[in-house]
């Protein structure tokens, strides 16, 4: 890691990259970066705000220049769902960190997420979860480095796979 000091996870939403992003960092004394909230900072409205009046394309062409601002050192970066979609922005995070998906089962992401209605999904308008998980799986796979099963059972259990993965 010293070469790429930063951590990164990629992986569906509802699969933990926030919520595990935050343990993993404190457990290895690292910063904590969550690129949706560097886009709902910088268009000054939530993910789903962005969707609903500007619609998917615009929330990732956001979330592309958001991944290409990152230029951390030190920290778990978590991103969001569909930051796979940009070769631009997958290639940056690679050379800013170590790429980790956090691989999370269909059932078990449907059980997470509920009514997915309100989370910001960049995806075309009639398009399922279930259509989604399927497109995007393959993207993560291509890119990720180390592939973790973040399906739990807690927080922390997720968080010793990927310290193990990492080689700590």
């Amino acid at each position: 890691m010293k070469n790429r000091p930063n951590v990164v996870l990629i992986g569906m939403p509802g699969c933990g990259k926030s919520t595990v992003g935050v343990v993993l960092a404190k457990r290895l004394g690292l910063g904590f970066l969550d690129t949706d909230l560097l886009i709902q900072s910088a268009a000054g409205a939530t993910l789903q705000q962005i969707v609903d009046a500007e619609g998917h394309d615009v929330l990732r062409d956001a979330e592309e220049q958001a991944v290409l601002s990152v230029d951390a050192a030190g920290a778990v970066i978590a991103t969001g769902g569909s930051v796979v979609y940009s070769p631009a922005g997958m290639a940056h995070l690679r050379e800013q960190g170590v790429l980790v998906y956090l691989e999370v089962d269909l059932p078990t992401l449907l059980a997470r997420v509920g009514d997915h209605s309100d989370r910001g999904l960049a995806k075309r308008p009639d398009q399922t979860f279930e259509e989604l998980f399927e497109e995007r799986v393959a993207l993560y796979r291509r890119y990720a480095e180390i592939t973790v099963d973040g399906s739990g059972p807690t927080t922390e259990a997720v968080c010793q796979r990927i310290e193990a993965a990492l080689g700590g």
